[in-house]
């Protein structure tokens, strides 16, 4: 299953599944429609219950949830003139968790990204916040402003989502506590980000963390630590690797950050990036670069560079 949020006629983002390229569902709507045509009452109170707009809500139902997903993508099939059903063309994608509670990154977690940043291989994961106000759609555009940062960077990444609370978590469980996967671009302020020890001026701009183009459920990945991983700008390979060349997998991951706080339903981890940041090359973002970050499995994900006085 896919997870997106899309905005009808400027609405806010709510909860959708995609059916195929061209068209996606509201889930809400299409249960509500499969139960009121089954005769059942308190449709629209049950679907709003089971199916809720907020994706994090719908994480949080859990299995139940999931199974009314389910049946609503194929109610959906069935009944293509439903009002449930949109054109991908005809609404605007959002991030798939556009107000996470917590944005946990990682850094220094590819080997020949820690070499290329002359740095030590770490003992324990870096970890570091990006706050919600990051989190940006998947196509859409960063808003440069150039005399904040002369240095703007990308860094492709493999992120995840879990889908239950969980503390002290094994590693031996830990995926049973992610809900699926997307592809995320931590946009960077390298000079801000190198101020001071503190990396997180540099981390969370506005709308630095374009995200999607949807989150796949984790049935869909069955080993998250063999996707290709790459990223382009305007067409130009800079960045290629898998993420089997995590130093720190998904697994450790989860165990590793439950040891000293709660995860919850809709939390983002981004795991890191591989070697190919622009910092490394001196390639630094400027007004109209397109940078494409694409993962095998999940999809791509294209943000334009635009200086915020030529708007």
């Amino acid at each position: 299953m896919k997870i997106v949020t899309f905005s009808a006629k400027g609405e806010p983002f709510r909860l959708g599944l995609l059916l195929d390229d061209h068209k996606l569902v509201d889930p809400q709507q299409a249960y509500r429609e499969k139960l009121e045509s089954e005769g059942q009452g308190r449709a629209a109170e049950i679907a709003g219950a089971l199916l809720p707009s907020d994706p994090t809500s719908f994480l949080a139902n859990g299995p139940l949830a999931a199974d009314a997903a389910e049946e609503a993508l194929e109610y959906a099939r069935r009944h293509p003139e439903s009002k449930s059903v949109y054109g991908k063309s005809d609404v605007r994608i959002g991030p798939p968790v556009p107000r996470p509670n917590k944005i946990v990154c990682v850094g220094l977690n590819y080997k020949d990204h820690i070499l290329e940043m002359k740095r030590d291989f770490p003992a324990h994961p870096v970890i570091f916040a990006k706050y919600a106000i990051a989190a940006a759609e998947p196509n859409g555009t960063f808003p440069l402003d150039s005399q904040l940062t002369q240095k703007l960077d990308y860094e492709a990444e493999l992120a995840f989502v879990i889908g239950k609370k969980g503390k002290n978590i094994s590693e031996a469980d830990a995926l049973d506590y992610v809900a699926g996967y997307t592809v995320v671009n931590d946009i960077t302020a390298r000079d801000m980000q190198k101020r001071t020890i503190q990396w997180l001026q540099g981390k969370t701009l506005d709308k630095s963390l374009p995200m999607g183009p949807h989150l796949v459920t984790k049935d869909e990945i069955p080993d998250p630590h063999a996707l290709d991983i790459s990223l382009t700008v305007n067409g130009e390979l800079r960045q290629k690797s898998n993420t089997e060349q995590l130093l720190f997998n998904v697994n450790y991951l989860v165990s590793f950050l439950s040891g000293f706080m709660t995860l919850e339903p809709g939390d983002v981890v981004c795991t890191g990036t591989p070697g190919g940041v622009g910092e490394a090359q001196g390639k630094f973002l400027k007004d109209g670069d397109v940078v494409r970050v694409e993962i095998g499995g999940i999809g791509s994900i294209e943000t334009r560079i635009v200086e915020e006085g030529a708007r």
